[in-house]
């Protein structure tokens, strides 16, 4: 399942986008502790969270994430989608709650760790 397949079966507005939307992705990752995504998330998953500030996308750049959804409705803040652009994240949000994203996912056959 790719990223862009994912945007569109869950409906995903992209905030901030870039290349590797045709990345494939096996496995997603849940959290909204940064440290806990830093020491358990594998790079090249999509990670699921719902902070909206910049910390998020240093995490994501870090941790070699594929891209991140926002989720629950959290709007990111300005700082964090001039972040994202700059650094190539691909940043997505949904009102979807973090568990509805989850189980969506794991029905596309993406698992987590």
């Amino acid at each position: 399942m790719t990223i862009g397949e994912i945007i569109n079966k869950l409906s995903l507005n992209e905030v901030a986008t870039a290349t590797g939307l045709d990345k494939n992705i096996k496995k997603g990752y849940v959290s909204d502790l940064l440290s806990n995504v830093m020491a358990f998330a594998s790079a090249d998953s999509i990670w699921i969270t719902m902070q909206g500030h910049q910390n998020v996308v240093a995490v994501a750049v870090l941790a070699g994430l594929a891209a991140v959804i926002i989720a629950g409705g959290v709007k990111p803040e300005v700082e964090t989608v001039d972040k994202a652009v700059s650094e190539g994240v691909i940043l997505l949000t949904t009102n979807l709650s973090s568990f509805e994203v989850v189980g969506r996912l794991y029905e596309l056959d993406v698992r987590g760790e």
